[in-house]
């Protein structure tokens, strides 16, 4: 009777263990790991934030701290390691503000695939991209097509959603208070974020002080693109109204933002096809290259 008892607790023990498990990889213990990785079926978020200006209210690591913030909340409901605080992007475009930490392109390419590589020596075979800055996205999508140029045994997934759905954009657009279409940088809905995430560091009486509308300083050329397309509009690196944000704003912003992410998390830790198809795809791409031999 008392074996059967001592069992019951073990296995009790065990399960609370497992449970309280941190996500962070930079907080697990090594004898956690066997337990992380079964827990979260493999799978690895990794946040890239960057280091900018934002405005003259919002921290620098803003976007960093958005997205460590939404994968922390996220982990809570769907359990997932979480890489450290990245924020090795593209961020060309801030080059003349204060506190803006930009890498070379090629830098930036070679720190995520090794990056990549190294979290899935550890072990993982999925790891998925949360990003949290604008300027990241175009960068992101070239890393991962160039990823088919060689064999991986895991998987990359880029979250991106693409639509909102109707009840959350009828709210949204009722809670919203500056003009939509120039709430970008720093503005109205990304201070709301902040404001919500860390109140503490955000600097409200400053959101006047610089301009964040559109200059609009390079409008004759319509349909045609230019990299300094972003500075000839907001050349004080801030697009919208951050003095309106409210904290109530963020946290709906949040929430749904949490609640899409933990259920595109839940998707990739159930998908056993990517890495299937993905093999078949390198499969032939050999048996044409050895054909030619």
């Amino acid at each position: 009777m008392k074996a059967i008892l001592f069992f019951a607790l073990f296995l009790v023990c065990g399960t609370v263990f497992a449970q309280d498990i941190p996500a962070r990889w930079d907080e697990l213990t090594a004898s956690d790991w066997q337990a992380a990785m079964d827990k979260s079926a493999k799978t690895c978020i990794l946040p890239i934030g960057i280091l900018e200006k934002h405005g003259p209210h919002s921290p620098i690591g803003t976007d960093l701290i958005h997205v460590r913030e939404w994968a922390a909340r996220a982990v809570k409901q769907e359990y997932a390691v979480i890489f450290p605080d990245y924020f090795y992007g593209q961020i060309n475009e801030a080059r003349h503000q204060p506190g803006t930490f930009a890498l070379p392109s090629d830098v930036i390419y070679k720190l995520l695939e090794a990056t990549c590589d190294e979290i899935a020596r550890n072990g993982f075979k999925k790891i998925v991209i949360l990003n949290g800055h604008g300027g990241n996205p175009e960068f992101i999508r070239f890393f991962m097509q160039s990823f088919l140029n060689k064999r991986h045994d895991y998987v990359i997934y880029f979250y991106a959603p693409q639509d909102r759905d109707a009840d959350y954009q009828a709210q949204y657009n009722k809670m919203h208070k500056s003009d939509q279409r120039n709430d970008q940088h720093a503005g109205e809905s990304e201070t709301s974020v902040l404001l919500y995430y860390r109140p503490d560091l955000m600097r409200m009486d400053r959101a006047t002080a610089q301009s964040g509308a559109n200059q609009h300083r390079l409008d004759n050329i319509p349909g045609l693109y230019t990299p300094i397309w972003w500075y000839a509009a907001y050349p004080n690196h801030y697009a919208g109204e951050g003095a309106k944000a409210t904290t109530e704003f963020g946290k709906f912003i949040s929430d749904h933002e949490i609640a899409s992410f933990v259920k595109a998390l839940q998707e990739v830790k159930a998908d056993e096809n990517a890495l299937k198809l993905q093999n078949e795809f390198y499969d032939r791409v050999d048996n044409l290259q050895n054909s030619k031999q």
